[in-house]
């Protein structure tokens, strides 16, 4: 599959709405109209792009329906979508994958987040610099009212995202995002969850595929009415946890179709730029290096001195540079550390070889030139390891090709 095109700003004359955003319900007659009046009217008065607001009713069952349609006759701009069966996930796709808006979005019924931050979610997906947009509740300029124990489970449900998965975003569950169309068709077909791990999954999925995602802090009130069952929720969402933590250690999830076509130099920063910070993480490698050398010298001799540090110094070498040089996290660490110590043993070939050399040539050399002609190789190695990591251990994607690095 190709990759995804450029990132372009919507143009500032855009007739067609440029911002679809889903309102999805169940069961909402009491908040669907006055919120939605709302919305509209903040929209009206507040966004200058075209726009619409589509209500998704997830097989309602009390006047939830009626009282979308007559919303949709009486506020310009406004749809509604019925759905035969219940999920917020299967609403958010369904409206989704019908719109033809540049950009997509959705927020809870009950408003919950501050309306003003609507524009800031938006408008770095209008201009072209993001892929998908988040509220987070959880950023040093947020202002959040809720429960002690809403907010327990909502910090340790992020705590576990980013100690299991490894994510890198704060608020997976903020009922308050963004994401641009070109995106969503290429990410909705991955997103197999209909309910409210969705949000999660699409994140997921997306940042791992190197797509750029846009924080914006949030002032959210907490609805003293959600009907969400906190319990069945919360174990729906470890086994959505479980599955995606399955599907991306095995690589089954086909993702190459997701990276856009700047995603190394953007990403990477270009030859220069990985040039220079791997010359920054390889000084700090080589201090680091030359102290542990010179403190395991006297107790395990020159040979197993130099293996052991080149070994610690390596691990800790393969993960700053696939962290700070090639700008990835998340899945591969594992094969990517597998990697860097086949191309450790290049190094410790080098080294070894080099200090063997010395030794050979001059049994009764002293440790500063010991130390010198180490450092010597290890210079060389360096180069060798830049190699090998930019061709093999952390490989540039190439157009077309379906491959990735992550």
């Amino acid at each position: 599959m190709d990759r995804l095109p450029l990132r372009t700003p919507v143009p500032a004359h855009h007739r067609e709405p440029v911002l679809d955003i889903v309102v999805p319900v169940f069961n909402e007659e009491a908040d669907l109209e006055p919120s939605v009046r709302r919305l509209h009217a903040h929209l009206s008065e507040t966004f200058p792009y075209p726009f619409r607001i589509t209500v998704a009713d997830n097989a309602s069952t009390d006047a939830t329906p009626r009282i979308a349609a007559r919303l949709a006759a009486e506020l310009p701009g406004t749809q509604w979508l019925r759905l035969a069966e219940k999920g917020r996930g299967r609403a958010l796709h369904a409206a989704w994958s019908a719109s033809r808006a540049p950009v997509l979005a959705y927020l809870d019924v009950d408003l919950s987040t501050d309306l003003t931050a609507l524009l800031p979610l938006v408008a770095p997906l209008i201009s072209g610099h993001s892929d998908i947009a988040i509220g987070t509740r959880l950023a040093r300029g947020s202002r959040v009212v809720r429960g002690p124990k809403r907010e327990v489970i909502s910090r340790c449900y992020n705590v576990l995202l980013r100690s299991t998965l490894a994510v890198g975003f704060s608020d997976a569950q903020c009922g308050f995002k963004a994401v641009r169309r070109d995106v969503a068709e290429r990410l909705l077909p991955l997103v197999k969850d209909s309910q409210w791990f969705f949000d999660t999954e699409l994140l997921v999925i997306a940042e791992r595929a190197g797509l750029r995602i846009h924080e914006v802090p949030v002032d959210w009130t907490d609805d003293p009415d959600s009907r969400v069952d906190i319990l069945s929720t919360a174990l729906a969402d470890l086994r959505g946890i479980a599955r995606i933590g399955r599907a991306l250690s095995r690589g089954t999830l086909p993702m190459a179709g997701l990276s856009r076509a700047d995603a190394d130099d953007t990403a990477r920063g270009g030859l220069a730029g990985q040039l220079l910070r791997f010359g920054a993480v390889g000084a700090v490698s080589t201090v680091g290096y030359v102290l542990l050398y010179a403190a395991l010298r006297p107790v395990t001799g020159a040979q197993a001195a130099n293996a052991l540090a080149l070994l610690v110094c390596a691990i800790a070498n393969t993960a700053a540079n696939r962290r700070l040089t090639f700008g990835l996290r998340g899945g591969g660490a594992l094969r990517h550390q597998a990697k860097g110590l086949l191309v450790f043993l290049v190094g410790l070939a080098l080294t070894s070889g080099s200090l063997a050399a010395l030794h050979r040539a001059a049994p009764g050399v002293g440790r500063p030139t010991e130390v010198g002609v180490l450092v010597a190789a290890n210079l060389a190695a360096t180069l060798v390891r830049f190699l090998l990591f930019r061709a093999w251990v952390f490989p540039v994607r190439r157009r077309g090709t379906g491959s990735t690095a992550a």
